[in-house]
């Protein structure tokens, strides 16, 4: 069977997973994750993509980020993907892949989803045992979040200004969100979606989703893809 194309939606939020080869670390050292980092603010500037959230673990990636165009996400993560392996390479003396195939990435209901995507991405470094907390982990976006580092890459979305009056309120509930954490069962569907293509929504989200593009956006629909 045909591998299906990655789903790209413009002013969509896309949960994205860019992983190592065969589990391998891609990030030996701080250099390393602040290399990708600001890799990543140089080409999502370029390509209109704003990156509402992160997390660099040390053989895989997360983003969450809409694009302002379809080709915004494709063209920031092959500039990215390219040029982070010849440094990472020339750096620590290695040579062929580091990547595991292309990265996966799919569109997520911001109303159901977004924040609930945000926490997951946050958690990750607690769920592996790196860390107590959300907030003693540098390599995410979680500690601009809560108002303890400013982010020059982290464009917040409107849900997230939509959770206070002020930056404290604001930071104050997000944190509490973290805290609180998220379902087994939600933890699942934005990893499975992610790492199949499938959207991930309600109904009448993957339905609006489908008259948008040709692609088919959810594993139930059969037969040709709806015409535009």
């Amino acid at each position: 069977m045909a591998r299906l194309p990655r789903l790209t939606v413009p002013g969509y939020p896309h949960h994205i997973i860019q992983r190592g080869n065969n589990r391998q670390p891609i990030f030996v050292g701080s250099a390393d994750y602040e290399l990708l980092l600001a890799m990543l603010d140089e080409y999502a500037r370029k390509n209109q993509v704003a990156v509402h959230g992160y997390v660099l673990m040390s053989n895989h990636f997360h983003l969450l980020a809409t694009p302002e165009t379809a080709e915004g996400i494709p063209q920031m993560m092959q500039a990215v993907g390219r040029r982070y392996v010849r440094h990472f390479n020339l750096r620590h003396g290695r040579t062929g892949t580091l990547w595991e195939g292309r990265y996966r990435s799919t569109l997520i209901q911001a109303e159901r989803h977004l924040l609930a995507c945000m926490a997951y991405m946050d958690l990750n470094p607690v769920r592996a045992g790196m860390v107590a907390e959300a907030a003693e982990y540098p390599w995410s976006s979680h500690a601009h979040s809560i108002g303890r580092r400013s982010d020059r890459l982290v464009a917040p979305h409107p849900l997230y200004w939509a959770l206070g009056n002020t930056p404290f309120a604001r930071e104050q509930a997000y944190a509490e969100l973290v805290r609180a954490g998220i379902g087994a069962e939600q933890q699942r569907a934005l990893t499975d979606s992610a790492l199949r293509g499938w959207a991930l929504g309600e109904p009448d989200y993957v339905a609006d989703l489908q008259r948008r593009t040709e692609r088919r956006v959810s594993r139930s629909q059969a037969g040709r893809p709806v015409k535009k």
